[in-house]
């Protein structure tokens, strides 16, 4: 009997000392990085009401939410930490479905209306440009989100999404906030050259696209699917003359990209 308690004690002592305690302190791996590489920005197409029960009660949603009155706050719908159901099919830089790996803000903007056949979008109110600059600033600093990978739906999703459209600001946000991607004049004018232009084959040209980020097919033909790479990058970068055609303005301006940034 005796035996027998001194056999339950042991068992129970070793029981007893076994650490539960987690150690996030001692040692830290060197293989990893952040979750959130990419903003992803969006109009809703709609107003502030519906924009509001669709982000929240739909199969839907995003992280933020700049509704149009100056005085509401920046709604946050979605956890930083968690998945929002924004960006659907996407791709950009090498990276493939941009809901695991981004953060979606959503700014409510009717979108465009068709006149006449051709699409007239929505102007932004001052108040969503300066909220959204603001959110940006701080969202971009704490995942140190490289300024190429601030983007519209349109460039991640192109022919499918026409969002946040061209009137957005992205040259105003870029000079006015420090935010994001543009490309520098000087560097315009040098590619701005005929010269130069024509000894690039469209194999080439697509591979400056491609180079950049966007999900442009090496195909060296200007079908649907490239031109529609064409239309999102214009949107993007040259809003005043959406042609989706290839032209050395346009060419220009993504050799000036990459030059500065790749």
């Amino acid at each position: 009997m005796r035996l027998l308690l001194v056999i339950i004690s042991i068992i129970l002592t070793g029981c007893s000392m076994v650490n539960y305690e987690i150690d996030n302190i001692t040692y830290t791996a060197k293989g990893k990085n952040q979750r959130v590489k990419f903003i992803i920005l969006h109009y809703t197409a709609c107003n502030d009401k519906i924009s509001i029960k669709t982000l929240t009660k739909e199969n839907v949603s995003s992280h933020y939410l700049i509704t149009t009155l100056r005085w509401d706050p920046i709604f946050q719908l979605v956890s930083e930490n968690e998945r929002a159901w924004h960006a659907g099919f996407s791709s950009f830089n090498g990276r493939t479905n941009l809901n695991d790996t981004s953060i979606g803000i959503e700014i409510v903007n009717l979108g465009f209306s068709e006149v006449d056949g051709e699409l007239q979008f929505y102007s932004f109110e001052e108040s969503q440009i300066r909220k959204t600059a603001h959110l940006l600033k701080k969202t971009s600093k704490k995942f140190n989100i490289e300024p190429t990978n601030i983007l519209g739906h349109s460039d991640i999703a192109p022919g499918r999404k026409s969002d946040p459209g061209p009137r957005f600001p992205w040259e105003r946000l870029y000079k006015e906030f420090g935010i994001g991607a543009w490309y520098d004049h000087a560097d315009y004018n040098f590619y701005y050259d005929s010269a130069i232009f024509d000894i690039y084959s469209i194999e080439d040209i697509q591979s400056e696209f491609k180079k950049y980020g966007y999900d442009m097919e090496i195909s060296g033909q200007w079908n649907e699917k490239e031109k529609n790479v064409l239309k999102a990058f214009q949107m993007h970068f040259r809003p005043k003359n959406i042609s989706g055609q290839m032209d050395l303005e346009t060419f220009a301006i993504i050799k000036s990209l990459n030059h500065k940034y790749r």
